[in-house]
């Protein structure tokens, strides 16, 4: 599982400076992918969401990388700009964008076409729940929980920190357009 973790994510999770955060956030992705039908070329093929219609052609794993690589370019702006006034954690920051969709790979199962569909465990538990139990479970900081359970909608409901709100907007300038844009 290690290997189909690391071809995944390998440049991504390199950021990571904090030798430890590292290697939970990547255990939290081989322990997901063990429970999942989904494997790792399954993120590569199906659509990021269900919400936008059959016809989506970006994967999980391009939105995934667009919302890592977009959280950290914005993390290192803000520290660039703001510096001891708004401080970014970006090891927290790049934990918990590369986790915030996880828990999608137990929410979503293959049809019997091979077309990714929420299944039952996914429509009692949506991703930033199951998301949050996966890293709770190999002890990742509250600071990187945070953020996968805030990145959502479900986080309207709370404060969220710095991290947390880079993550959810990198996350929804990258959902929202195709879900609500403007069409011509």
């Amino acid at each position: 599982m290690k290997e189909e973790v690391l071809k995944l994510w390998g440049e991504e999770l390199e950021w990571i400076q904090d030798n430890d955060l590292r290697e939970k956030t990547m255990r939290v992705w081989e322990i997901a992918l063990q429970r999942s039908v989904l494997k790792g070329e399954d993120l590569n093929r199906i659509p990021f969401t269900l919400l936008v219609g059959p016809d989506l052609k970006v994967t999980f794993m391009d939105h995934k990388r667009a919302v890592v690589h977009i959280s950290r370019e914005s993390g290192l702006k803000v520290n660039q700009f703001f510096k001891d006034e708004l401080p970014v954690n970006m090891n927290v920051l790049i934990s918990g964008a590369i986790l915030c969709d996880v828990g999608k790979l137990l929410e979503y199962v293959l049809d019997d076409n091979g077309n990714a569909v929420q299944g039952t465990y996914g429509k009692y538990l949506r991703h930033p729940f199951s998301g949050v139990a996966l890293a709770e479970e190999v002890g990742l900081p509250p600071e990187v929980n945070h953020i996968i359970a805030t990145h959502a909608g479900e986080g309207d409901m709370v404060k969220r920190s710095t991290e947390a709100y880079i993550v959810h907007h990198s996350d929804f300038m990258t959902f929202l357009p195709f879900k609500n844009g403007l069409k011509l």
